[in-house]
C-alpha cells in the first residue's frame, strides 16, 4: 500500500475514533501517538497533516459536503463516509500538491475497502462536484 494511502487510512482512523467519541480529533490524535512505536512510519508526518487539517478546517469541509451532499445530511451519512468526504475535501481545498483526481480517486478505493456498496459512488459525486465548485 502507498505511504499517503496508509496516511489517509491513519487519519481516517483517528477521525473515526474523535467522531463516534465526539472527542476533538487532535485529542484522538495525541493518543494515536502516545501508542506509535519507533521508529515511526514513513507516512506519520502525512497523517497528522490531514488530521491536523481537517480539525482546522472542519467547520468549512462540513459546510460543504453538507451542501454537496444531495438527500443527505451529516449525520445521516456513514461515519466512515463522512470522514473520507472530510479527509478528501481538505485535499481538495487545501493540499495544492495533491491532483483533485487523485484525492477523489483514494476517497473512492478506501470506500470500496470499509465501507457500504453504495459509499464509493456516493463518494465520487459528492467529491466531484465539491472539485468542481472548488476548481471555479
Amino acid at each position: 500500500m502507498p505511504a499517503r494511502r496508509k496516511a489517509r487510512k491513519r487519519a481516517l482512523d483517528v477521525l473515526y475514533e474523535a467522531d463516534l467519541r465526539d472527542l476533538p480529533p487532535r485529542k484522538v490524535l495525541a493518543g494515536y501517538l502516545e501508542r506509535i512505536v519507533q521508529p515511526r512510519p514513513d507516512h506519520l508526518e502525512y497523517t497528522i497533516g490531514l488530521v491536523e487539517g481537517v480539525a482546522t478546517h472542519l467547520d468549512r469541509i462540513d459546510e460543504l459536503i453538507a451542501s454537496y451532499a444531495e438527500g443527505w445530511t451529516l449525520p445521516r451519512m456513514p461515519v466512515v463516509d463522512r470522514n473520507l468526504a472530510r479527509i478528501a475535501v481538505y485535499e481538495l481545498l487545501y493540499v495544492p500538491e495533491i491532483d483533485d483526481p487523485v484525492a477523489i480517486t483514494e476517497a473512492v478505493e478506501l470506500a470500496k475497502q470499509m465501507s457500504t456498496d453504495d459509499s464509493p459512488r456516493f463518494l465520487n459525486g459528492l467529491l466531484g462536484r465539491i472539485a468542481e465548485f472548488a476548481s471555479r
